[in-house]
């Protein structure tokens, strides 16, 4: 009988240890959650228009310096537009907000298409690591409605010299 009780409570433990490291490795590691959400935004091309200066040095700007933003806006007939300073829009919200957030449609030239195609495992850790970098830098430039003129500089972001379209007959 004393045996029969020691095999059981053995095999009891053992449950227990297989179900608390099957509850340990589901439980993402964070520090593979901030260089997923690292990779993802360096291979993204978020720092292209989230980093003043990223791709005239071809890069080599500080990531400690990263997706603050810019004061180089986007024109077109949207109005004007600015990339956002992230490590700021990130510290004001939840990571639930920031996934809600990437779903929803952005003048351009934002690609919100392409973070909408994201799965929501790529998207919190996105959320992660900017939320790692810290809050830094000040907010860009409001948006300006079509017509209206701004003070900064800016990219005319719309096709020139397009072929003409022959009238449908």
């Amino acid at each position: 009988m004393k045996r029969s009780i020691v095999i059981i409570a053995a095999a009891a433990f053992a449950a227990i240890a297989a179900v608390a490291t099957a509850a340990q490795a589901a439980r993402p590691d964070p520090a593979a959650s901030i260089e997923r959400g690292r990779y993802l935004v360096h291979i993204g091309g978020c720092n292209d228009c989230h980093t003043a200066g990223y791709p005239e040095s071809a890069g080599k700007v500080a990531e400690a310096d990263w997706l603050t933003g810019s004061a180089v806006g986007f024109q077109g007939p949207w109005g004007t537009t600015y990339p956002a300073n992230l490590r700021l829009a990130v510290d004001r919200m939840t990571e639930a907000q920031f996934v809600a957030r990437a779903r929803s449609e952005m003048r351009p030239p934002m690609p919100w298409f392409n973070l909408r195609a994201m799965t929501d495992g790529d998207l919190r850790a996105m959320y992660r690591y900017v939320r790692s970098l810290g809050p830094k830098g000040d907010p860009a430039p409001s948006y300006a409605a079509p017509g209206a003129k701004v003070a900064t500089p800016y990219i005319v972001f719309v096709p020139q010299n397009l072929p003409q379209q022959t009238a449908a007959r």
